[in-house]
């Protein structure tokens, strides 16, 4: 069985701190050279996180929450200057230098552009979560050093902005990929990841020495962020028919088209893409802008931590089924539906040849999205898709030695520079196997539908 296989590469994936287990380095792919594929990647331990809680591999996912909280304050920068305290690396090292033992984390000072991570301590607040429902170990989110960490990632989220919006601004590059995509602003991934965190962080932290401060801020936060994500992220036939009719340049509170997007901003595509009973939550929204791609985790993740409504995640499920040649291929799933090309490729890459179209982050397919997709599958009764997808990607990630990504329209071929045997390949499409055997495994990291609360609509 390829399972065993699997998870024998994930056993060897394991790095050790002090002879005690902390995480999964990336990849390990022997031809090619590590660079910092053999670090451990917050975001990227995830899926593997997933599935050692759900085979009671706690001790694993307890270390490395404590060992990256330790992480957590830190004096790096660039040109003598210090990001905010509550960021969390993007990645770290289990280092030696003849005499001792240290790790040595990555908040971006080292990444390609030097971008900060901005998803790393949301991803973090997550797997603290679904930790302590795994475990009932929540006297561990309640000692003192993690409702500190928790109020410092909420310090770093909530502080005052030039911004008229609920939503999170983050720069091109700060997530995802440490590249330019197009992506900066308010981009839907980092919207959901902000409030299904503000959600945990409600959950988790105590009202005790000024955590009824945060709460407070959190309740009036949520309610307006998720009322912004569905009033006006939310795309279908009939809402692209209301942008296509806007009025611009319209002045005052009471207008329609509150960001002035211009109806020839729509792109051709998109009338004769989308099926009369599908929809999707747009990949970014600001001022006289809108994203028209489809990324599929921010889609995924809003069905299974419900900023997308219960009808919108079935329309976002009936767009998977209907399109299913253009969004799963013949290995699921594409992270970014269309590609940029041509000019607009050069323009919003810099004419990035990693991002060249339909590869890597520009269209490329990535099975570390199955995990997603299946409990996304289960939580809207969808099973049948994910099972389509999953046997869909097992036998050929067994052949092709578990890559990164793939590249082409539908993803037939293995990515150009994708590293083989990569850890969150092997553990994504494991966890959504456990997560098809045994479906009470999406209250790992699921929320329900919260009853709005008055007076956030302004």
């Amino acid at each position: 069985m390829w399972e065993e296989e699997a998870w024998e590469l994930l056993e060897k994936s394991i790095t050790y701190y002090q002879g005690q287990p902390i995480g999964t380095v990336a990849a390990q792919d022997p031809e090619v050279q590590a660079l910092n594929y053999d670090q451990c990647f917050i975001r990227d331990f995830v899926p593997s996180a997933l599935v050692f809680l759900m085979h009671g591999r706690t001790e694993i996912v307890r270390n490395f929450l404590v060992e990256t909280l330790a992480m957590q304050s830190h004096d790096k920068g660039m040109d003598c200057f210090a990001p905010g305290l509550g960021l969390m690396p993007a990645s770290f090292k289990v280092k030696h230098d003849g005499t001792r033992e240290y790790i040595e984390a990555d908040f971006g000072e080292s990444a390609i552009a030097r971008v900060p991570p901005v998803d790393s301590c949301l991803w973090w607040i997550l797997l603290l979560r679904a930790y302590v429902k795994a475990t009932g170990d929540v006297a561990l989110a309640h000692q003192a050093d993690f409702q500190t960490g928790i109020k410092l990632i909420l310090d770093l989220c909530l502080v005052h902005r030039f911004s008229m919006y609920p939503t999170l601004p983050v720069l091109d590059g700060a997530f995802m990929i440490d590249r330019r995509m197009g992506v900066g602003g308010h981009p839907l991934e980092i919207q959901v990841l902000f409030y299904a965190a503000l959600r945990t962080a409600k959950e988790l932290l105590l009202p005790q020495d000024g955590g009824h401060f945060y709460l407070q801020s959190i309740t009036q936060r949520l309610g307006a962020l998720k009322y912004h994500i569905r009033e006006y992220y939310w795309l279908d036939l009939q809402r692209v028919n209301e942008i296509y009719r806007f009025k611009n340049d319209e002045f005052g509170k009471e207008v329609a088209n509150k960001f002035n997007i211009h109806p020839e901003s729509i792109p051709a595509w998109l009338t004769e893409w989308l099926p009369d009973n599908g929809g999707y939550l747009a990949g970014n929204l600001g001022p006289g802008h809108m994203d028209f791609r489809f990324f599929a985790l921010g889609n995924l993740m809003a069905i299974l931590v419900s900023p997308a409504s219960s009808e919108e995640s079935q329309s976002i499920m009936n767009l998977f089924e209907e399109r299913t040649a253009d969004l799963m291929g013949f290995m699921p799933l594409k992270i970014c539906f269309p590609a940029v090309e041509g000019v607009e490729w050069r323009i919003i890459t810099g004419s990035d040849p990693k991002n060249f179209p339909w590869s890597y982050h520009n269209g490329g397919n990535w099975p570390v999205i199955l995990w997603l997709f299946a409990a996304a599958a289960q939580k809207t009764g969808r099973q049948a898709l994910a099972q389509k997808a999953i046997a869909l990607a097992e036998t050929r990630l067994i052949e092709d030695k578990f890559p990164e990504y793939y590249d082409g329209k539908q993803g037939r071929l293995i990515g150009k520079e994708s590293r083989l045997y990569q850890t969150w390949t092997i553990a994504g499409l494991l966890t959504a196997k456990e997560i098809m055997n045994n479906p009470k495994h999406i209250d790992l990291f699921s929320f329900e539908e919260e009853v709005e609360s008055p007076g956030y609509r302004l």
